[in-house]
């Protein structure tokens, strides 16, 4: 039986991206980074929403979160609502008026720019402070769409190395080709950045979110915890289900810079190593089985027997192996499996149509009777796909519809309740005429009543 979490409301999109902001400032601050230089550090990059759009954040957001961050956990990250409006209740509702004429004559002009010409106009006192901030938030909420000027900035893009093992595990995916068949396949790689220990392989036909919690489960059981998770952006790196559960698992979260090579240098240099060594024998080789299960079972006894007991020049001359066991650093391994698969658990919720069924990336199931025209809450565990709902107090697995089992089937019918104790039938008006003309011929006792006409 599955154990579900306590009911929690699932953290929106604006709080995973967020969470994710916060995790790269925290990153930098742990690897000896003073956070005012990380939080620049961090609002110079470009970061993507769960929706693929690029977004930028300012530094003064940033500040917010990260105390919003340590005041609440992933609660405070979500956004507040604000009453949308039209006009702005602190600049005057000339100038209002004044931004959404100038903007629609000149769309190259800046908001400071609509400022001056405000103050040269006289529609702005001499002596009447306006902040541009809040002009642009005006007009945002009046959907005026100003364009920001790009400037050229200048980026930290020293390597870096952590001091102990498990402070930052890297992960990425190779792609390549097995059997005589040339069947496209990719392994996923998870490296230790202290000691360049490799922790895990995983192997799939594409690079997925399903594929890469799985090998991040496989990598928590056997190592423990990590403090920072390190990925590019890859659409299975950045997906929700995988924020959504290494939040859960109280790690940060970072996704490296695009054209960023040497911040996962190590990542790199084993795609080298595993493809020289290893992947290059298996194109067009008929005594490679291709099957994923097959082809991830080499790549575990490279990297665990080969790879980790090989002397690394960026070691010392020591393995990985020896790095890993040298350092003093304890490990954090899981006490419970059964409650780190529950971290991995993702929640959302559907509509139940009126026969019971729900849709879940396209494939229909059926819900449990007397749910109809409701919104229900699910759990889709990632590691097997499987989704359970909570019906009368109990967890439910449910299953895909079965269409053609439905069209043989007998139809359930509504069975007629009996009664116990039916109640006699109220006399109508003509039943208490009747009766009043026509008295019953028998008394209670079985005899003829006294008031009958005899002939």
């Amino acid at each position: 039986m599955a154990r579900i979490p306590a009911p929690l409301i699932p953290a929106s999109a604006e709080a995973l991206l967020r969470y994710q902001v916060v995790s790269a400032v925290l990153a930098m601050v742990v690897s000896g980074q003073v956070r005012a230089d990380a939080v620049r550090a961090v609002a110079a990059l470009p970061w993507l929403d769960l929706n693929r759009r690029q977004r930028r954040v300012s530094t003064r957001s940033i500040y917010r979160w990260l105390k919003a961050w340590t005041n609440a956990g992933i609660a405070g990250l979500e956004p507040r609502s604000r009453k949308r409006c039209e006009a702005s209740e602190v600049l005057p509702e000339a100038f209002i008026d004044f931004l959404r004429l100038e903007h629609g004559r000149d769309l190259e002009a800046s908001i400071p720019e609509i400022i001056r010409r405000a103050r040269q106009l006289g529609i702005l006192g001499p002596g009447q402070r306006v902040d541009r901030t809040t002009v642009w938030r005006a007009a945002r909420r009046m959907g005026l769409a100003f364009k920001r000027h790009k400037k050229g900035r200048g980026r930290d893009a020293r390597r870096f190395r952590h001091a102990h093992r498990m402070q930052l595990v890297m992960t990425d995916g190779k792609h390549f080709r097995a059997g005589h068949r040339r069947l496209r396949r990719v392994v996923l790689i998870f490296i230790d950045n202290a000691t360049r220990y490799g922790l895990n392989a995983v192997v799939g036909t594409s690079e997925t979110a399903a594929l890469f919690l799985r090998g991040l489960f496989e990598t928590v059981l056997r190592h423990g915890l990590m403090d920072v998770l390190y990925l590019d952006r890859g659409s299975g790196f950045t997906a929700n289900d995988t924020v959504a559960v290494v939040q859960k698992l109280d790690a940060l979260l970072v996704h490296g810079e695009a054209g960023y090579p040497s911040s996962r240098g190590e990542v790199e240099r084993f795609n080298r190593t595993a493809s020289a060594q290893l992947l290059r024998g298996w194109d067009r080789q008929p005594a490679i089985d291709p099957a994923c299960g097959a082809l991830e079972l080499r790549a575990k006894h490279f990297l665990r027997e080969v790879y980790n007991h090989t002397v690394h020049e960026a070691l010392d001359g020591q393995t990985p192996h020896q790095r890993w066991s040298a350092d003093p650093r304890a490990l954090r391994l899981p006490a419970d499996p059964e409650l780190l698969r529950s971290k991995f658990l993702v929640e959302d919720t559907r509509d139940v149509s009126n026969d019971h069924i729900i849709s879940v990336d396209s494939v229909l199931y059926e819900i449990p009777r007397g749910h109809a025209g409701t919104t229900i809450r699910f759990w889709r565990q990632v590691l097997d796909g499987q989704l359970y709902v909570l019906h009368e107090e109990r967890v439910v697995r449910i299953h895909p519809v079965d269409l053609e089992f439905n069209a043989v089937s007998s139809r359930a019918r509504r069975r007629p309740v009996d009664d116990p104790t039916p109640t006699p039938p109220v006399p109508s008006a003509a039943d208490l005429a009747f009766q009043r003309d026509f008295g019953p011929v028998t008394g209670p006792d079985g005899g003829f009543t006294d008031n009958q006409d005899t002939p």
